[in-house]
C-alpha cells in the first residue's frame, strides 16, 4: 500500500485500471476484497493475462483513502 500511496503515475477506478491492464501500462493492480465478484474477476483475469501482480486491499475505502480520492475505490494501479 505504501508503494502505491507514493506512486508518481496512478489510476483509480476498475475502468481505467482494466484499460491500462490491456494497454500494458500497469506495473501492479489493487483490487478491495469487498468488491463485486464479477468485476474482481474481470480485474484478475485481465492482469494474470498482462502478467501483472495483484494485490488485494481489505476494503473499498481504505484503498479510495490510499489514492487520495474521497471515494471508496474498487481498483487502482501504478502505471508506468
Amino acid at each position: 500500500m505504501e508503494e502505491l500511496k507514493a506512486a508518481a503515475q496512478k489510476v483509480v477506478g476498475s475502468k481505467q485500471v482494466l484499460r491500462a491492464l490491456k494497454a500494458g501500462n500497469a506495473l501492479r493492480a489493487y483490487v478491495a476484497n469487498d468488491v463485486d465478484t464479477f468485476l474482481f474477476q474481470r480485474i484478475v483475469t485481465a492482469a494474470e493475462a498482462a502478467g501483472v501482480p495483484v494485490v488485494r486491499v481489505a476494503s473499498m475505502r481504505e484503498l479510495g483513502v490510499c489514492c487520495g480520492v474521497e471515494v471508496a475505490a474498487a481498483a487502482a494501479a501504478i502505471v508506468r
